[in-house]
């Protein structure tokens, strides 16, 4: 089929990038000119295991361009992929579906299906019908569906290509047939309903998961308090098949382009409707103090950070991605700066980002043996394999003062306590 993707960001550009895996002839739409001549020359804008390799084995399949009157006019289905930032009060910003949906309006010259991929607040898919049906310049049949992703950032193409279920949320039978005709060659289930329902399904499931990681954070710090060990909890609980062993990993709270957005606008739509989620509220406001935790369990050891020399292990959200979008470094670093710390930092993928945002407040380190020397603390925001490969006992060579605060349980309590280092994580308790 004759697809047209706008945005290139995580959900626009592996969608792209996979439908034409499974032998689509897809266009790729961006304002962004620069990004447009990179993925000309077979480089992804974002850093996603197995994207470029893609990229470069589909690249008859695939156009970029800027052009958005010639990526809309003749395609029979558009996929609308832009962002839907946070506002301040919490709330989506549509601005640039809004933009989209006219620019279409304005664009298709025949009969098309449009497909709501971004994740969008329940009834803003009848909104851009609406856009589209006022500002329609020719006399075409103009269908809209609600299409949610349900990616994660690190294992995105994987989880297009080899998804859970292929949510579906239309309201006429020909789009339904056109878009189960675009997922012919995907052997995945699918759902379908009407378009708020669909809506609906990918912020609950995203709120859900997020609910699961600050409840099982909660039971963490508990766990501290009581003696108990979070881990052997959450394999306790996790064998339950009404639970799952999903999303049971203790630590230092969620991040990314999803859960911290999708809680908020989720949160802000159940309030602007005179309705309190009781559960997701208290899942954002946990998430938010367990970022901090790791600076609180240092304050056992020293009162200010001024002229300690401070290494950072991981700058990201999570590993597997350069998304630095509501990581824990982002709100602790702040915190360690401005108490007089001296910054040292290791990242694999996500240290150009950071230097972004702070260009020549922080020290930036190749390896890990290299931040870590001669510090006097060392701080684990994220769990990449490096660190988790890193032997323990190398800690304490390399170190100042060999004191280990570990947000995302890299390491086993009996390696660390032969290691001889000072050792704090999350929730865990040595069992013997």
């Amino acid at each position: 089929m004759k697809i047209s993707v706008v945005g290139t960001g995580y959900v626009g550009l592996v969608t792209a990038v996979c439908l034409a895996e499974r032998g689509n002839s897809v266009t790729c739409l961006d304002i962004d000119e620069e990004k447009i001549i990179l993925m000309q020359n077979g480089i992804s804008p974002i850093f996603e295991p197995n994207l470029e390799e893609l990229m470069e084995k589909n690249k008859k399949k695939i156009t970029y361009t800027t052009d958005y009157y010639e990526a809309y006019r003749n395609a029979e289905i558009i996929i609308i992929g832009v962002g839907t930032p946070e506002k301040k009060d919490g709330s989506a910003n549509l601005k640039y579906v809004y933009e989209v949906a006219r620019q279409i309006a304005q664009s298709v010259k025949q009969d098309c299906v449009v497909i709501v991929k971004s994740t969008v607040p329940v009834g803003t898919n009848d909104k851009v019908e609406q856009i589209i049906n006022e500002n329609k310049k020719y006399n075409v049949q103009i269908d809209v569906a609600s299409n949610p992703e349900f990616l994660s950032q690190g294992t995105a193409v994987k989880d297009t290509l080899n998804a859970a279920r292929i949510v579906l949320g239309v309201e006429s039978e020909n789009a339904e047939l056109i878009l189960k005709e675009m997922y012919r060659e995907f052997d995945i289930p699918f759902v379908v309903t009407n378009r708020r329902s669909a809506e609906m399904i990918k912020y609950a499931a995203n709120d859900f998961l997020a609910l699961k990681i600050s409840y099982i954070n909660e039971m963490a710090n508990l766990c501290e308090i009581v003696g108990a060990n979070i881990e052997d909890v959450a394999i306790g609980m996790g064998m339950d098949p009404r639970i799952g062993n999903k999303f049971l990993n203790a630590g230092i709270g969620y991040g990314g382009s999803c859960f911290p957005k999708d809680t908020k606008a989720l949160h802000w739509l159940a309030s602007f409707n005179d309705y309190e989620l009781k559960t997701v509220k208290a899942a954002i406001e946990v998430n938010e103090n367990q970022k901090i935790k790791l600076i609180k369990k240092s304050k056992k050891y020293y009162d200010s950070f001024n002229n300690l020399n401070i290494a950072v292990l991981g700058l990201t959200f999570k590993p597997g991605t350069d998304d630095l979008r509501d990581a824990p470094s982002l709100v602790n670093i702040p915190l360690l700066i401005e108490d007089g710390a001296n910054i040292k930092v290791w990242d694999p993928v996500g240290m150009e980002n950071f230097k972004k945002l702070y260009p020549d407040k922080i020290m930036y380190f190749d390896t890990i043996e290299d931040t870590l020397t001669d510090a006097d603390m060392c701080f684990i925001f994220t769990e990449w394999e490096e660190i988790k490969s890193f032997p323990i006992t190398k800690y304490k060579e390399l170190m100042k003062n060999p004191l280990i605060l570990d947000g995302r349980n890299c390491y086993s309590l009996v390696d660390a306590e032969k290691s001889g280092v000072i050792y704090e994580s999350i929730g865990r308790k040595r069992v013997y």
